[in-house]
């Protein structure tokens, strides 16, 4: 998935281009190239030197070829003057440390965090545990592993759409529609209806837009000076979340079983839901309806 230092690093190099068509079309490739070759390399690796060699091979990856990249082959740009972020002389507590937030924005930034926060949640948990979701469907084995891969092609083609219709509408609207569509794909789940595959595509169509939306709509709400601080901002609760997430829904599934955890997860995202519209409705209506392009 594309993280934050990626986001924070294309408008740094590009920030005329942003937000626009062509960040949607980068963050869209990006994601099916993860999805097309990662997976596949991921299943080799496994299977020729098991889980514990193949993270070491990812951890060779990340330390050979990813750190170099990021340490010699983002171009540098020459200095430039950035506006401080830090209160006036005689303002400063001890202790204390302002927020890169614009003064009056904070409700704002704290309803962005938590949407994305929660978003991550649920899709760190159910990618953990949606084979074990389907089993408990009875669903055979194979038709679990084989409904579970409609998620990916739901992510691209729901990306493929947002990269066409996205220069119309300000990110909110991506944003909207990404918890929206989680609702639904969640909530079909947990009421057992007998449309799984629809359930999985659109709760695949949600993630996968969620992705451009976590990036676009902080850079539309903040602009490019404050983007890379407020995505860190963004990411510390959202990174806590994923890495706690898995080993709370071990002990709710075991305790609540399949059903119990769709219905807490049900439960967040209309949490979610009502978070963003919250979100929606602090902003200025003509803000929300100029289109991006």
């Amino acid at each position: 998935m594309i993280g934050a230092p990626e986001l924070v690093s294309w408008p740094e190099i590009t920030p005329e281009c942003l937000p626009a068509p062509l960040y949607r079309y980068v963050m869209a490739e990006a994601e099916r190239l993860n999805v097309r070759l990662c997976w596949p390399l991921s299943a080799l690796l496994v299977s020729e030197y098991g889980w514990r060699g193949a993270c070491l091979i990812y951890a060779g990856i990340h330390l050979a070829v990813v750190l170099p990249l990021y340490m010699f082959a983002l171009p540098r740009e020459p200095r430039r003057h950035v506006p401080s972020l830090a209160p006036p002389d005689g303002q400063i507590h001890k202790g204390r440390t302002k927020w890169p937030v614009p003064a009056g924005s904070m409700l704002v930034f704290m309803l962005l965090a938590a949407t994305i926060t929660v978003s991550s949640m649920i899709s760190t948990v159910i990618s953990v545990h949606l084979l074990s979701i389907l089993r408990a469907q009875d669903l055979a084995l194979a038709a679990a592993v084989a409904l579970g891969a409609l998620v990916g092609p739901a992510q691209v083609g729901a990306r493929a759409i947002e990269m066409l219709i996205g220069r119309y509408h300000h990110p909110i609207w991506t944003m909207v529609a990404s918890t929206l569509l989680v609702a639904i794909g969640v909530g079909t789940l947990w009421g057992g209806l007998p449309i799984v595959s629809a359930a999985l595509v659109f709760y695949g169509a949600g993630i996968g837009i969620e992705s451009i939306a976590r990036g676009t709509v902080p850079l539309a709400l903040f602009g490019v000076d404050r983007y890379a601080a407020i995505m860190g901002r963004i990411a510390m609760p959202s990174l806590v979340a994923q890495a706690v997430a898995p080993s709370l829904s071990v002990l709710l599934m075991e305790r609540s079983g399949a059903s119990g955890t769709l219905a807490a997860l049900f439960a967040f995202a209309i949490l979610d839901l009502v978070l963003v519209f919250a979100l929606l409705a602090l902003l200025p209506r003509r803000t929300v309806l100029v289109a991006i392009r």
